[in-house]
């Protein structure tokens, strides 16, 4: 049987939050998100972030997204995002569908620049074109980056004095608070967004995204949006369970701390071989190029997802998790090592 490498969700969750669901099997709870566990977990992350953040908890990171951003955004509005983000490469138009136009930049590494927000800004001058509204960013990126924490208030600055939203998608955002890049936490996410997410999908548990929402004029009539989008779940309770499990003792960033050194296994293991990955990796995301024939003896024995395919050699991905064996990672360098 292959050992996959393809993504951070293969598995079903972390023993101790499937032990948590077992535990209550047959507790009677009352649904839509007026129980006591997500009031309690509401009342976590209020703690955490020191903010008056309105917690909504959502199914996966596209439904996310898009019912966040359609609900901040009027219909002549636009989000700017990079080329790789998310919303603009993996969510089949969610947003788009939405009726709201993604604003393209370059961005470097994964990461938006000051200077490409301004650009977009200096570009959309009258009622002719849409009107920029939100800064989209992923954190960690689509290419495994890490915003530092000045990286953050800057483009926070700059969207407050632009009357913009910044919105950070963080599916993967356990995995940059954990990286050595991050000089920062959960308060500090909170501090300079208007909205974000606490991904728990890509974090060891079955399923579920902690949306927080810290700016008054997002959270206005917000349950009606996401009702009205097919978005709250009947169960919230089964998720707010799993989430308190996942922050009691931190246990979302343990899970992620793993998830990176098993990266930064690979990593050594490709630096000996003299395989260059790029951008320099943070997290839990690997990409290197390597030969097709290569790639075919590979892939007999491992599972991965290929990231730009071309005729004689590829780009590949391999992603690391809560739940990756240290070993598998040593035996995987062991087996390119043969086969090079």
């Amino acid at each position: 049987m292959k050992y996959s490498f393809r993504n951070d969700y293969s598995e079903i969750g972390h023993p101790l939050i499937l032990k948590t669901l077992l535990d209550d099997a047959y507790s009677q709870t009352i649904g839509y998100g007026f129980d006591q566990y997500t009031l309690a977990l509401e009342e976590k992350f209020r703690e955490i972030t020191q903010e008056n953040v309105d917690l909504y908890l959502v199914s996966a990171g596209t439904q996310t997204n898009m019912i966040l951003i359609s609900k901040a955004l009027k219909n002549y509005e636009a989000v700017i995002a990079v080329k790789t983000g998310h919303i603009n490469v993996h969510e089949t138009g969610a947003v788009e569908g939405s009726g709201h136009k993604i604003l393209e930049v370059d961005g470097v590494d994964g990461k938006i620049t000051l200077e490409e927000i301004k650009n977009v800004l200096a570009l959309h001058i009258d009622c002719h074109m849409v009107k920029p509204k939100m800064v989209y960013i992923s954190n960690s990126t689509e290419l495994g980056t890490v915003y530092k924490l000045k990286e953050l208030q800057d483009i926070y600055k700059l969207c407050k004095d632009n009357d913009l939203y910044l919105f950070i998608d963080g599916a993967r955002l356990a995995c940059a608070l954990a990286s050595s890049e991050a000089d920062y936490g959960l308060a500090e996410v909170a501090r300079y967004s208007d909205a974000f997410y606490l991904g728990g999908t890509k974090n060891g548990i079955p399923y579920g995204e902690a949306l927080l929402i810290k700016n008054d004029a997002l959270k206005e009539d917000f349950a009606f949006h996401l009702k009205n989008k097919g978005g709250m779940l009947a169960k919230t309770y089964v998720v707010s369970k799993m989430f308190l499990k996942l922050l009691e003792d931190d246990l979302y960033l343990k899970n992620a701390l793993h998830a990176n050194k098993c990266a930064d296994i690979l990593i050594l293991g490709m630096d000996k071989l003299g395989i260059k990955h790029f951008p320099h990796n943070h997290t839990n995301q690997l990409f290197i190029t390597l030969d097709n024939e290569l790639l075919k003896k590979i892939h007999q024995e491992y599972d991965f997802e290929i990231w730009t395919a071309g005729k004689k050699e590829s780009v590949i991905r391999l992603v690391t998790s809560w739940a990756t064996d240290e070993k598998m990672c040593q035996m995987f360098i062991e087996y390119l090592k043969k086969n090079m």
